[in-house]
């Protein structure tokens, strides 16, 4: 088959043009049909023409999860993490009409870690010498500039991560760098006494000026930890319910063993709470014998 033959679409039928065929392992892809993949697959290469038919099924069936979906709450500024917190869905998108979009809807327990990488950007200023060239700064000079990058891994057949920026624009600092707590690292003092009560001053000054927080930096700082809680069940509400679950069981009758009872506290091995044994020698939450321990 010559390179300039006619190629038609292994899904749809349709003719491809030119420089519109997406090669499949076995089989030709027009870029209607590869439109309909999920935005966050990356292995049409390296898949056979089944397998990318069951994924379009798949994205036809998530439509009725996006009819579905309630909106909760919402993270990041372009791109979104829309979330329906009853449901325990969520859905990473920048559309503004889901269901033409059909972004895909996933659970919570999908979620295998969500991580953020905060990117530190540096320009590096220039002033100019007596003969009117640019040069550095001695010590040189930098602007700053930072992006938060979110990763959440799932375990979903078509999808191994899904890779984003909380922020729409890059961050600015100017010449302040910001530390990984979002405190903005001011220039030190120059020129000032280094020893004696001066240099004391001189110290506390600086560790003053490397004590402003930047606000909009902590706040995406905290809209990461949200979301990471959100997805991941570790916030408050899990905690809850981590302590729900953990709660001793209610005492069973004691048995009547006249043995004598220890006094100190020992680990229950039955309900693994910290109990001083009562006087029949048994926990007192479950009741477990606990002589000879």
């Amino acid at each position: 088959m010559g390179l300039f033959d006619k190629k038609y679409c292994d899904v749809c039928g349709e003719k491809i043009g030119l420089f519109g065929n997406r090669k499949l392992e076995d089989a030709n892809l027009c870029k209607k049909c590869e439109g309909k993949l999920s935005p966050w697959f990356s292995g049409r290469r390296h898949s056979s023409l089944e397998e990318i038919k069951e994924q379009l099924a798949y994205r036809e069936e998530n439509r009725e999860a996006v009819k579905a979906f309630h909106t909760t709450k919402t993270f990041g500024k372009d791109m979104k993490v829309l979330v329906d917190e009853d449901a325990k869905k969520f859905m990473v998108t920048r559309s503004k009409k889901l269901e033409e979009d059909n972004p895909d809807v996933m659970d919570f327990s999908q979620v295998t870690a969500c991580d953020l990488k905060v990117n530190e950007h540096r320009l590096e200023l220039k002033t100019k010498n007596d003969e009117g060239k640019q040069v550095s700064y001695d010590p040189p000079k930098y602007e700053y500039s930072y992006d938060f990058a979110m990763t959440i891994d799932v375990d979903h057949p078509y999808i191994d991560d899904i890779k984003f920026t909380l922020n729409t624009f890059a961050l600015k600092t100017g010449e302040f760098q910001v530390n990984e707590a979002g405190f903005e690292q001011h220039p030190k003092s120059e020129g000032e006494p280094k020893s004696g009560i001066g240099g004391i001053l001189t110290a506390i000054a600086d560790a003053a000026r490397s004590s402003v927080p930047n606000q909009e930096y902590q706040a995406y700082l905290a809209m990461a930890k949200e979301l990471k809680d959100t997805l991941m069940g570790t916030g408050a509400e899990a905690e809850e319910t981590l302590q729900e679950e953990e709660a001793p069981a209610p005492a069973l009758p004691e048995a009547d063993t006249g043995a004598d009872t220890p006094k100190i506290a020992v680990t229950c091995p039955y309900c693994r709470a910290l109990t001083t044994p009562n006087e029949k020698g048994c926990c007192e939450y479950c009741g477990g014998d606990l002589k000879g321990i």
